[in-house]
């Protein structure tokens, strides 16, 4: 039988190393790799591809995204690329000048390095943006930045207490600042104008064409569900699989409501039933049990310190009493969930980590594949535990590098010792643990590349530095294979993540082979090809 595919003249990435040259394709499945003789294959209709010393390789995987508030995003108030303060500012401006007629002035993903202390007033949005609401969540999205008329209607005031899950920032007479952390949010994101399901799909749609665009064919939602201000994208990822034009595969993790215990168990196993079509599926639970370290809500097993060097009264925050999560994952294990935690402090890790404990105990061994995303701080202790428990250490690579946000607003505040401990790859790797990678988009780029540069290289593609922790580094295979095999054995998607024979023709092309380069030049690597078994989703423009 002709091949309907067939790659030539460039390395494979396979699973036994870069030994293949040629790659068949028949259908939506793999059917022959191998060197010349797979050229055999070619008939009149066969299409082929020249990779002219390319490298070819599996479609990458993102582990952990939000595809559709990143597609928001980036058709209202997009600040990612704000660089300072005045930047932002300025970005704010000419946005609510262009749209006169919004409502409210949404979007996000500024850098809180633009601002001293991560924290900027409502007095300076008051100045580009007075006559109208203002709510813009940071690039890390634990909070958000707002004007004086938003807390206005919101009702906050000095009087307002925090809720148990966040914090208004406030000044020296205790009079809100604007800054919102956590679930502190809620109070004002509640209140902006919901997206309509057209605009969903749209976001999910233009969301996909970036990320094909990046190489990547699969990820795994890490939010369904509506929180602090995010809208629902379930029936978009719906609507998308059964029109087909969903042409992605897509886990969906479930979002679990940190203010309700397991009674919303059965609403879960009810939305998962309701939730699975063609290329999409909403098998895992997503349990947030910290915030972040900049804000001081990342959990930790002993207190930040304060400018000083002093130990503080501040551990961070426990979102899901730690007690109570043993018995939730234990229940969800036991009715085949998968459980996707966030966990970003040691204390969280450790928690997370006992309560897989305990669900395995319960339970006793299964497929569920519990993953652990972000780990910035791992206590040493815990990391030979991934590797015993089963539990997928997903990374999110390119947060591990000196940036004014981690020299500023993290390491001062951690101390020497932990923050040595700090987005521990290469022990994990060495540990047996498995990796799964991921970017946590809009957060920071989607670009598996530029993760794949930072986790080889530990500096920035941006802007080079120092290395940090240099001890932590991983090799380009084994960066790859977290982004392709490592990720898509966390998605569940057993028939994709490596090039062999009776595979999804879920696949890369590069252009040009980063094995040819040094390492500090990955981050300048591109895609050239994109395909979702066997079909093309992405052209470069001169490839």
């Amino acid at each position: 039988m002709h091949a309907d595919l067939l790659f030539t003249g460039g390395p494979v990435l396979t699973p036994e190393g870069r030994t293949a040259t040629a790659v068949a394709v028949t259908g939506d499945r793999i059917t022959a790799v191998g060197n010349a003789e797979v050229h055999d294959l070619a008939g009149p209709g066969t299409e082929v591809v020249d990779l002219a010393g390319r490298l070819l390789l599996p479609g990458f995987q993102d582990a952990h995204v939000h595809p559709v508030p990143a597609g928001l995003e980036l058709t209202q108030c997009d600040l990612t690329e704000a660089k300072t303060a005045e930047e932002t500012l300025a970005a704010v401006r000419a946005y609510a000048a262009a749209h006169p007629d919004r409502e409210w002035i949404t979007g996000g993903g500024w850098s809180m390095e633009a601002f001293e202390g991560g924290t900027p007033t409502r007095q300076l949005l008051d100045a580009v943006v007075p006559d109208r609401p203002v709510y813009l969540p940071n690039r890390d999205h634990h909070g958000a930045w707002v004007n004086s008329r938003a807390l206005e209607l919101a009702g906050v005031t000095r009087d307002t207490p925090d809720p148990a899950d966040g914090r208004f920032e406030r000044d020296a007479e205790g009079e809100p600042t604007g800054m919102l952390q956590e679930g502190a949010m809620q109070s004002v994101g509640r209140l902006t104008p919901p997206a309509t399901a057209a605009d969903r799909l749209a976001a999910l749609l233009h969301a996909q064409r970036h990320l094909h665009s990046l190489g990547i064919t699969a990820w795994q939602d890490a939010l369904l569900g509506s929180f602090l201000g995010m809208d629902d994208p379930s029936e978009a990822y719906l609507t998308a699989a059964r029109d087909g034009s969903l042409t992605a595969r897509v886990v969906g993790a479930l979002w679990w409501d940190r203010a309700r215990g397991a009674e919303q168990i059965l609403e879960l196993v009810e939305r998962r039933a309701a939730s699975a079509h063609g290329r999409f599926n909403a098998g895992s639970v997503k349990l947030m049990l910290d915030g972040v370290a900049e804000n001081g809500t990342a959990s930790l097993l002993s207190p930040y310190l304060d400018k000083c060097g002093c130990a503080t009264a501040n551990r961070g925050t426990s979102f899901i009493d730690p007690d109570r999560l043993h018995a939730y994952v234990t229940e969800l294990d036991a009715l085949g969930f998968q459980c996707h935690f966030h966990a970003l402090g040691d204390r969280a890790v450790r928690d997370a980590l006992d309560a897989v404990e305990a669900a395995r105990k319960a339970n006793g061994p299964s497929d569920t594949r519990p993953h652990l995303a972000h780990l910035q701080v791992v206590h040493p202790d815990d990391v030979p535990r991934f590797a015993h428990l089963g539990a997928t250490a997903n990374i999110q690579p390119l947060w591990a590098a000196h940036e004014p946000q981690m020299d500023e607003l993290t390491i001062p505040f951690l101390g020497p010792e932990r923050a040595s401990w700090q987005y521990p790859f290469g022990a994990l790797l060495r540990s047996g643990a498995r990796l799964a990678a991921g970017s946590d988009w809009p957060v920071s780029s989607a670009d598996p590349l530029q993760g794949i540069h930072v986790a080889v290289n530990r500096v920035s593609p941006d802007e080079p530095g120092p290395v940090f922790l240099p001890g932590e580094r991983i090799g380009l295979t084994d960066a790859l294979t977290a982004y392709t095999a490592g990720s898509a054995y966390a998605n569940h998607l057993d028939d994709t993540g490596r090039v062999r024979v009776g595979a999804l023709a879920d696949l890369v092309v590069l252009d040009r082979d980063p094995y040819q380069g040094p390492p500090e030049a990955i981050g300048g690597t591109g895609v050239a090809l994109t395909y979702v078994g066997g079909e093309r989703v992405y052209t470069a423009p001169d490839a």
